[in-house]
């Protein structure tokens, strides 16, 4: 199945309009915890530079056609959430800078994200990523200091259905047991293992986690095995559910807990800037899971929003939301000649989505440039 979106190539970053939708709205009861995720990791001030014909040459000097500015690292996860519906919680360390002011408005007013467990830390100064985007990949140079301790994840988390936990080889983060005791679902997803261990009994907390998200290169150097399905199912015997993302080909997942397995392809799209895919991905299928949908459509759902992220340039700006995902599930069922087996593929999709016209939601959004002023 193929689907494209016409992208702004003069760095005017389209303002969404998101339905009111709530995946959740059926399974909402007045016990619930108050958030559906928690997440907590370091914000960052991204700046995105796209339409560069080719990588920057040394000596000379390249012109982008787009830019974009917008939060990012642990913010790309915690919009995304925010975007498909659910209660997000975010702990942060944001700079006292003009930077962390904007990031911090930009999470708290233009996409409702909770920042009550979050701080702004006084002389420190907001990390900052800037990302070149050319050819269908990135480039990256990254400037930060750790923030002080006491001003990053709190010491007992809120309590929520789900959390993301982003494990760190060698390390684990006390919060990830504490939500798991509350009966928090914690999903993690894992980095490049710099030492070059790949010891799984270096991810600590996996033990905690009901679900674990590598790429497939992560999950073979875990496990040894020589394909990302083996891999998959090597995971299940740390993990409940293993989802191992294999690039252009999709994704493969397997449940230990009911002998599920499925495997869905990747959707043919024109990719503009992959910054962030991986973490719409996780939202997509955190979101499917709390909603109760089989693996298959967590998959396609994870899958799905991912594609539709890397046609927009940036990491929290390009994550879609409701009225993406309906205007691209229209789209695809116009076009003569698709695939039935695609489409069949997709059909959970119509009972979910908005048939209405809607408002456009959040009110605001982050911008291209920081610089704008608002209106009075």
């Amino acid at each position: 199945m193929t689907a494209s979106t016409t992208s702004t190539g003069e760095g005017h970053h389209r303002h969404h309009r998101h339905a009111q939708a709530d995946p959740l709205a059926g399974l909402r009861t007045p016990d619930d915890p108050p958030w559906d995720v928690y997440l907590t990791g370091t914000v960052f001030l991204d700046i995105i530079f796209t339409g560069l014909d080719s990588a920057p040459v040394r000596g000379t000097e390249s012109w982008a056609r787009g830019m974009g500015s917008s939060p990012g690292g642990v913010a790309n996860m915690a919009t995304a959430l925010a975007r498909l519906g659910l209660r997000t919680s975010l702990a942060a360390a944001f700079g006292d800078d003009h930077y962390g002011e904007y990031c911090w408005d930009a999470l708290e007013q233009g996409e409702g994200i909770d920042l009550t467990s979050s701080r702004s830390v006084p002389g420190w100064h907001s990390p900052v990523t800037v990302s070149m985007a050319y050819e269908g990949e990135r480039t990256m140079v990254s400037h930060g200091h750790e923030p002080p301790p006491q001003d990053t994840a709190p010491d007992s988390p809120p309590h929520a259905r789900a959390a993301v936990a982003s494990l760190t080889p060698g390390r684990r983060a006390p919060w990830v047991a504490q939500a798991a005791r509350r009966g928090t679902r914690v999903f993690a997803d894992v980095g490049w293992d710099d030492t070059g261990a790949w010891d799984l009994a270096g991810l600590a907390d996996l033990e905690h986690c009901e679900a674990f998200l590598p790429n497939a290169a992560e999950a073979m150097r875990y496990t040894g095995a020589t394909c990302p399905r083996a891999a998959a199912h090597a995971l299940t015997e740390h993990v409940p559910v293993a989802v191992v993302t294999l690039g252009a080909e999709g994704a493969y997942a397997v449940d230990r807990r009911t002998g599920e397995s499925a495997e869905v392809p990747a959707i043919a799209v024109e990719a503009l800037d992959p910054t962030g895919a991986g973490d719409v991905f996780v939202a997509g299928f955190v979101t499917g899971t709390l909603a109760g949908w089989p693996l298959a459509d967590r998959l396609a759902f994870a899958g799905l929003t991912a594609a539709l992220s890397v046609q927009e340039f940036g990491g929290s700006l390009s994550a879609p939301g409701w009225s993406e995902i309906a205007g691209w599930w229209r789209r695809v069922q116009s076009v003569e000649e698709q695939d039935p087996e695609a489409l069949r593929r997709y059909a959970f999709l119509t009972a979910l989505l908005p048939t209405q016209e809607v408002t456009p939601w959040p009110r605001r959004r982050a911008v291209p440039t920081i610089g704008f002023r608002r209106s009075a």
